[in-house]
């Protein structure tokens, strides 16, 4: 796994959600959806972390497929956040790229592990 690159991808892009979600409810004003993409996109590092120590191979697979799973409903709730525009296109393309990315390192993770199984 690489946990060094994952874990300090995830815990960068989990402090960009937690300053997302208070520009959202301080100036925005939006207090639903921000506590779903909170929830949701530092969801994707805390499974991450939790992969580091899985009892086993089938329990990290499952585990870094839950955080490719939260990564992707991030991304979803910054596709609404930009069109409801709560957010704009260039926060949304700030912080996007980063999201894909985690998916992508997640994904190639859970396809070597799977492959060493």
């Amino acid at each position: 796994m690489k946990d060094n690159i994952l874990k300090t991808k995830s815990f960068r892009f989990a402090v960009r959600i937690v300053n997302l979600y208070k520009h959202l409810n301080g100036e925005k004003r939006e207090f639903v959806l921000s506590k779903q993409i909170l929830r949701s996109g530092t969801s994707v590092g805390a499974m991450i972390r939790e992969a580091e120590y899985s009892e086993s191979k089938d329990d990290f697979i499952h585990k870094m497929s839950i955080a490719q799973k939260e990564a992707n409903e991030t991304i979803y709730w910054l596709e609404l956040l930009c069109e409801t525009e709560y957010i704009s296109g260039n926060e949304f393309e700030s912080i996007n790229p980063d999201a894909i990315e985690l998916i992508k390192l997640i994904t190639a993770s859970i396809r070597t592990a799977k492959t060493n199984h």
